[in-house]
C-alpha cells in the first residue's frame, strides 16, 4: 500500500512540480490549498476596522491550484486555517511592528501553519507525511534525528524560513523539489504543459500576498510620523511616515536628499518617535562584532557544549558569515563574528548552519561593537 502525502499547493510552479514528483514516485497525493487570510470575515475574526475587500487575492491563487491538480489527476481540498494564523503569526507580526522592529512572518508561518495547523490536519486524514514546495532537503534516519540540508539552488534556498521546526514537524516533513533549481522547476512545468508553468514567483507577505505594504499596515497600525534626526548634530532633517516602516540600513524612500552622501538608517525612539539617520562610511554606524540571540530553535536534539564554530545569516539571501556560538541557556545564543557584520538588526532572524545542515535560529535581541551594545532601538 502506497504512503500518503499531503501536500499544500499554494497555486504557484514550486508546489505543482513537488505534487508531480510526489505522484511520479508513487505516493497517494492528496492537494491542499491553505486558506489563511480572508477578507470577507476582516471584521468578525481579524478586526479589520476598514474592512478591506482587497486584502487577499487568494481566489486566483486557488483557482489555479484546483487546475494543477486536475491536471495532475490529484484530488484537491480547501482548508481554513484564518483564525490560526491571526492568533499565531499575524498578532506577533503587528505586535512586532509597532515596537518598530521588523519580524520575519514567513518563519512563523511556517513553524504555526505550514507545519503545524497544516500537519495537524494531514495527521486527521491519515497520513505518513506532509510536502510543500520549499527549495530545502532533509534526511531521515530511523531511529535518529531528521537533518535539514540547504536546498541545492542556492539562489532559492529557503531553510532561512524553516529554521524553527521541531524535531516533530521535521520527521513527517518531504520537500520534492530541495534537489532542483529553479530552471530545472520551470522545464519540467513547461514539459508537463503545467497551467502555472510561467505564473511569476510570489514575492509578498506569507499569505497576504503582494501589495503596497504601508498602506496594507495602516489598516492595523495608524501611521504615526516623526522627525527625521540626523544622529550625529541631533537635527531635524525631514519627517518619516511612521518607524514601523524602515529597517536599520535603509537607503531608499529616506526622501532628504543632501550634500554628503546618501543619508541611511542607524537607529530608532520608539518613545519619542524618532528616526536617526547618518551620512558618510555606513560601515562606521552599522558594523557589529558580536549579538544576543533569543528564542532558538536547535533543530537536533542534542546541543552543542561550549564554543562552536558555524556560519550565520542574519537576514535571508545574506552570505554566510563565520562565527562562534555559546549556548547560554537552552533557548539562547551568545554569537561572536569572526569579522564584523553590517546592520544586524534586533526583531530579525539569525540562523545558523554547518555547512549545508541547518542548525536552527532564533531572534536578534540585541547587538554588540566592541563589548558595547548598539542601541538601534
Amino acid at each position: 500500500m502506497s504512503q500518503r502525502v499531503v501536500l499544500g499547493l499554494s497555486g504557484g510552479v514550486d508546489s505543482a512540480v513537488a505534487a508531480y514528483l510526489l505522484k511520479k514516485q508513487g505516493y497517494e497525493v492528496i492537494c491542499v490549498f491553505m486558506r489563511n487570510w480572508d477578507s470577507s470575515l476582516n471584521n468578525d475574526i481579524l478586526g479589520n476596522p476598514n474592512n478591506d475587500a482587497s486584502v487577499c487575492p487568494q481566489e486566483q491563487d486557488y483557482n489555479d491550484a484546483c487546475k494543477v491538480a486536475e491536471h495532475l489527476g490529484l484530488e484537491i481540498r480547501r482548508v481554513d486555517f484564518i483564525k490560526e494564523y491571526w492568533d499565531s503569526v499575524f498578532t506577533y507580526f503587528l505586535e512586532e511592528y509597532a515596537k518598530g522592529r521588523t519580524p520575519n512572518p514567513d518563519i512563523l508561518c511556517n513553524k504555526h501553519i505550514k507545519f503545524k495547523a497544516f500537519l495537524d490536519y494531514a495527521k486527521k486524514i491519515d497520513a505518513d507525511y506532509i510536502a510543500t514546495g520549499h527549495y530545502a532537503r532533509v534526511e531521515h534516519h530511523e531511529g535518529e534525528d531528521s537533518v535539514m540540508l540547504r536546498g541545492v539552488d542556492n539562489n532559492k534556498d529557503q531553510t532561512y524560513f524553516l529554521c524553527q521546526l521541531a524535531q516533530f514537524q521535521l520527521k513527517e516533513a518531504l520537500f520534492p523539489i530541495g534537489e532542483l533549481t529553479k530552471p530545472e522547476v520551470r522545464k519540467i512545468a513547461e514539459e508537463l504543459d503545467l497551467p502555472v508553468a510561467h505564473k511569476k514567483d510570489s514575492t509578498g507577505i506569507c499569505f497576504i500576498g503582494e501589495r503596497d505594504f504601508k498602506e496594507f499596515l495602516k489598516n492595523y497600525i495608524p501611521a504615526k510620523p516623526g522627525k527625521i534626526v540626523n544622529y550625529e548634530n541631533k537635527e531635524v532633517i525631514g519627517e518619516h511616515q511612521g518607524i514601523m516602516y524602515y529597517t536599520i540600513g535603509q537607503r531608499k524612500g529616506l526622501n532628504i536628499g543632501g550634500k554628503g552622501g546618501p543619508w541611511f538608517v542607524i537607529g530608532k525612539e520608539y518613545d519619542d518617535n524618532i528616526l536617526y539617520v547618518a551620512q558618510g562610511d555606513s560601515n562606521d554606524w552599522l558594523l557589529s562584532d558580536e549579538a544576543l540571540i533569543t528564542d532558538v530553535n536547535w533543530i537536533s536534539s542534542k546541543k552543542v557544549e561550549g564554543d562552536f564554530d558555524c556560519t550565520a545569516k542574519f537576514r535571508y539571501r545574506q552570505k554566510d558569515n563565520d562565527v562562534s556560538i555559546r549556548f547560554i541557556d537552552d533557548t539562547t545564543i551568545y554569537v561572536t563574528f569572526k569579522k564584523p557584520v553590517k546592520a544586524v538588526t534586533p526583531g530579525q532572524a539569525a540562523v545558523f548552519y554547518d555547512g549545508d545542515v541547518c542548525l536552527g535560529g532564533g531572534t536578534i535581541e540585541k547587538v554588540y561593537k566592541d563589548n558595547k551594545e548598539i542601541e538601534y532601538l
